[in-house]
C-alpha cells in the first residue's frame, strides 16, 4: 500500500486539541493493523522549543534520538506507543535555516529564493515520508489565518492536488455555546472553512469542538454549509479524560470516514480491548491518592508528562492520583509541614534556574525526615543530593555549580571546607559550550542498575535500561563515597561516562531521584515502572 497522508488543522482559537484529535487518529488506524507515525509542524522561528518559556508553551517533550520538541509528541506516544525523533517535530525556524544553509553553499546558484517554491518545497519534503508508513499524520500548529502558519497551507494546498485521493485533511474548529441567548453558534466554524477554502483547500472531515451535545440538525446545517458528508461531520465534546477521545472518535465513525474518503475497505470496528480495559479501570478507580508536585511553574502543561505519568500510574493501581500543585517559591522550614499536610507522596519537579530551588530543597528534607515517598526528576533528583549535603553530610554551603556565580575547582572545594562544595557539577562535555539551544545532554543513555536495590526491583529486575535526559549538570562523583558511606546510594550509573543517574535511600519507604525524565517514556498502555513503583509506595 502505499503511504496515505492525513492534515490535521484547526480554526477559531488555539488551544482546541489538534494534539489529541491527531493522536486519536493514530490510534484508531493502529488498531486497525496500520504503521503509523504522527509529526508536527510549529509556525514558529525558534529552531525548536528549548530556549521557550513553559509559562507560554507548556513542557519540553525530548525524543530518544535527542531532540527537544513540543508537548503533543508525548500525546502521540503516550496514545500510540511510537518512539518519535526529530523528524517528527519541524518549525518554521527548521525550514528557513535549511534553505538557508543550502543557499550559502551554492545549491541554489543563480536563482532568487523565495517561499514559494523554495520554503514550500522544504516543507513538503519533510511532510512526505513514503515507504516507512502506512499513514503519515502531520498536525499543523496554530489556526488558519495566522500569518505564519501560510507556508504551511500552501505546502498542503500543494500536496492535496499531487496525492489526490492519497491525502485527506482533517478540520478542527470550534462551536461556541451563547449562555445568554441559549444557542450553539456554527457560524464560527462556517467561517473557518470558508478561509480554508480560500487557500485552497477543502476540509475533507470536520471536527468540531464542542461543551455541549450538537444535534444531527446541526451536522447537517454545517456539512451543508461547508460542503462536507454529513458522515464526515464528527463532534468531540468535553470528555472526563483525554483518553476516552479515541474511543468518542471511533463511536462516531471518524476513522472509517477517513478510510472511505482515501478509497480502503473500512472492514470490522477493532475492539481496542487493552484500551477498554484501562478505561474501564480508570472509571472504576475509587480510592484517591494525594500527591504533591513541588515546582514553580503554575501551569498545568508545564509539567504535562509527569502528570500523566502519574495519573497513568494511579489507575493500573486501582487509585486516583490527586495532584496537588505546590509552588517552590512559597515553601519553607516555617510552612512546608502545613504545605505537605496529608499528602501520601511528594515529587519534586525539574527546571532550571535558581528560582525556587529552596523550597524544592525545604521539601525534600521533609519527605526525607517524614518518611514520606518522595520521587526527584532531574533537577529535583539534584535537590535531594544537595539537601543530604547540608543536613546529612554537614555541608552547609553545598549547592550546585549551576546556582554559583562562579564555578570553583571541585577538589579545592572539598580539602578547603571554607570555599563552596557543589555537590552537582556542570558536565566536563558542557564546559566549552556556549551556544544554550539544543547543546544539553539529550536523548537516551544507559544506566546500569545495582541489583538488589528498590529501583532494581521496580523496573522488574532489569539490570540495564534506557531513559531519556535533559540536562548540563550531574552528581560530583568526588563526593560518592561519602554520600554512600552516609545512606544515600547510587543505584544506577551510566557505564561509559560513569554518571550516576539514580540515588536512594533504601531505609527509607521510597526516596528516589533519577537525573533522568521517565516521564516521557510512560504510555496509556505501558505504564512506567518507576511511577507505578512510587504510586504503590503512596499507597
Amino acid at each position: 500500500m502505499d503511504t496515505k497522508y492525513i492534515f490535521v488543522t484547526g480554526g477559531v482559537v488555539s488551544s482546541l486539541g489538534k494534539g489529541i484529535i491527531s493522536a486519536s487518529i493514530g490510534k484508531l488506524l493502529q488498531a486497525r493493523g496500520y504503521k503509523v507515525t504522527i509529526q508536527k509542524f510549529d509556525p514558529y522561528i525558534n529552531i525548536d522549543p528549548g530556549t521557550l518559556n513553559p509559562y507560554e508553551h507548556g513542557e519540553c517533550y525530548v525524543t530518544e534520538d535527542g531532540f527537544e520538541t513540543d508537548l503533543d509528541l508525548g500525546h502521540y506516544e503516550r496514545f500510540t506507543g511510537i518512539h518519535t525523533t526529530r523528524d517528527n517535530s519541524i518549525t518554521t525556524g527548521r525550514i528557513y535555516k535549511t534553505v538557508i544553509d543550502r543557499e550559502r553553499h551554492g545549491d541554489y546558484l543563480g536563482k532568487t529564493i523565495q517561499v514559494v517554491p523554495h520554503i514550500t518545497d522544504e516543507i513538503k519534503r519533510r511532510m512526505l515520508r513514503r515507504g516507512e508508513y502506512d499513514f503519515v499524520i502531520t498536525e499543523v500548529g496554530g489556526t488558519i489565518g495566522d500569518i505564519e502558519s501560510a507556508p504551511f497551507m500552501e505546502a498542503i494546498r500543494q500536496l492535496r492536488w499531487q496525492l489526490g485521493r492519497d491525502a485527506v485533511c482533517v478540520h478542527l474548529t470550534y462551536v461556541p455555546y451563547l449562555k445568554a441567548a441559549d444557542e450553539l453558534k456554527t457560524k464560527p466554524t462556517q467561517h473557518s472553512v470558508k478561509e480554508l477554502q480560500g487557500m485552497g483547500i477543502q476540509p475533507d472531515i470536520l471536527v468540531l469542538r464542542t461543551e455541549r451535545h450538537l444535534s444531527d440538525s446541526m451536522r447537517l446545517k454545517v456539512a451543508s454549509f461547508c460542503n462536507v458528508d454529513l458522515e464526515c461531520v464528527v463532534q468531540s465534546e468535553d470528555m472526563p479524560s483525554i483518553y476516552e477521545v479515541p474511543v468518542n472518535m471511533q463511536r462516531q465513525g471518524l476513522d472509517a470516514a477517513i478510510l472511505r474518503k482515501i478509497g480502503i475497505p473500512v472492514g470490522e470496528t477493532p475492539a481496542m480491548k487493552p484500551w477498554h480495559d484501562f478505561l474501564e479501570k480508570q472509571r472504576t478507580a475509587s480510592r484517591e491518592v494525594h500527591v504533591a508536585l513541588v515546582g514553580k511553574y503554575d501551569l498545568q502543561d508545564a509539567y504535562k508528562s509527569i502528570r500523566e505519568s502519574l495519573n497513568l500510574a494511579g489507575i493500573y493501581n486501582d487509585v486516583k492520583t490527586r495532584i496537588h500543585f505546590v509552588n517552590s517559591e512559597e515553601i519553607d522550614t516555617q510552612n512546608v509541614a502545613d504545605k505537605l499536610n496529608g499528602m501520601a507522596g511528594v515529587l519534586i519537579c525539574p527546571g532550571f534556574g535558581q528560582r525556587g530551588i529552596e523550597g524544592k530543597i525545604v521539601a525534600a528534607e521533609y519527605g526525607r525526615t517524614h518518611d514520606v515517598p518522595t520521587f526527584g526528576i532531574c533537577l529535583g533528583m539534584q535537590m535531594m543530593v544537595i539537601e543530604f549535603a547540608r543536613n546529612v553530610l554537614g555541608y552547609q554551603d553545598a549547592n550546585s555549580a549551576e546556582m554559583r556565580e562562579t564555578n570553583s575547582q571541585p577538589l579545592a572545594q572539598k580539602e578547603g571546607r571554607n570555599n563552596p562544595v557543589n555537590v552537582i557539577d556542570l558536565m566536563e562535555e558542557q564546559k566549552s559550550i556556549t551556544q544554550l539551544g539544543g547543546t544539553m545532554r539529550l536523548g537516551a543513555y544507559d544506566c546500569e542498575l545495582v541489583k538488589g536495590s528498590r529501583t532494581w526491583e521496580a523496573y522488574g529486575k532489569d539490570t540495564l535500561i534506557k531513559e531519556r535526559h535533559r540536562h548540563r549538570y550531574e552528581f560530583n562523583n568526588l563526593y560518592k563515597e561519602e554520600y554512600e558511606s552516609a545512606g544515600m546510594k547510587c543505584v544506577g550509573i551510566n557505564p561509559d561516562a560513569h554518571l550516576v543517574e539514580i540515588v536512594e535511600i533504601p531505609e527509607k519507604r521510597w526516596y528516589i531521584g533519577t537525573q533522568f525524565h521517565p516521564e516521557y517514556s510512560s504510555t496509556v498502555l505501558h505504564p512506567h515502572p518507576l511511577f507505578m513503583s512510587f504510586i504503590k509506595a503512596c499507597i
